[in-house]
């Protein structure tokens, strides 16, 4: 079924019903890693989405990075890519948001779990970045993708503004701040202003 658009009318996500559309493996692998740095992008890990809409690897990586393609059951366009390190935190974030926790179970679940070392964080930080569009942007059956906006996440597990020097809340447009400090996922925050 490659180079073709798989369309499900109300497929169940999340007890919604919706009406998507699922991209070629093809598309999907060349959109997820539109979100990682170039040098990266040809031997990146992807997840996308099989052709009944379950998440699965779609292609083997031989580096550090990892992408993740649109999830066709978001509104928008949105594909991320993250160094290596930081998948078991993102795994643990997707088997507990299947079993329908919410934000705050999930970010306390994970806290529980990286302080007593069950739940592998990385050491000397790891980036995560998300490219994002307006629906009306992308293209499913080409994977083209227009006025995209790219923004940046470093995790410091347990960084504080104290041992980072980064503010809390940003004062100037695109200035880095670092998010839930003393946490399992402090993290900088870098949002590039929109031309």
């Amino acid at each position: 079924m490659k180079n073709t658009i798989l369309t499900f009318s109300m497929l169940l996500f999340s007890g919604i019903a919706f009406s998507q559309t699922v991209a070629s493996k093809d598309i999907q692998i060349k959109t997820a890693v539109m979100a990682a740095p170039e040098e990266k992008r040809a031997d990146a890990m992807v997840y996308g989405y099989g052709e009944n809409g379950e998440f699965m690897v779609l292609r083997q990586g031989k580096n550090e990075m990892v992408c993740i393609a649109d999830d066709p059951n978001s509104p928008g366009f949105s594909v991320a890519a993250y160094q290596n390190d930081l998948e078991p935190f993102m795994i643990r974030g997707r088997e507990l948001k299947k079993e329908g926790k919410s934000f705050q179970e999930i970010f306390d679940t994970r806290e529980a779990e990286a302080k007593s070392g069950k739940l592998k964080m990385p050491k000397e930080g790891a980036t995560l970045f998300v490219l994002t569009a307006e629906q009306e942007n992308y293209n499913p059956s080409t994977g083209e993708v227009t006025d995209p906006y790219l923004r940046y996440v470093v995790y410091l597990p347990w960084a504080t503004s104290e041992s980072t020097g980064l503010p809390l809340k940003p004062s100037a447009p695109g200035m880095p701040w670092i998010m839930d400090p003393g946490t399992h996922r402090a993290h900088i925050m870098i949002t590039p202003p929109r031309d």
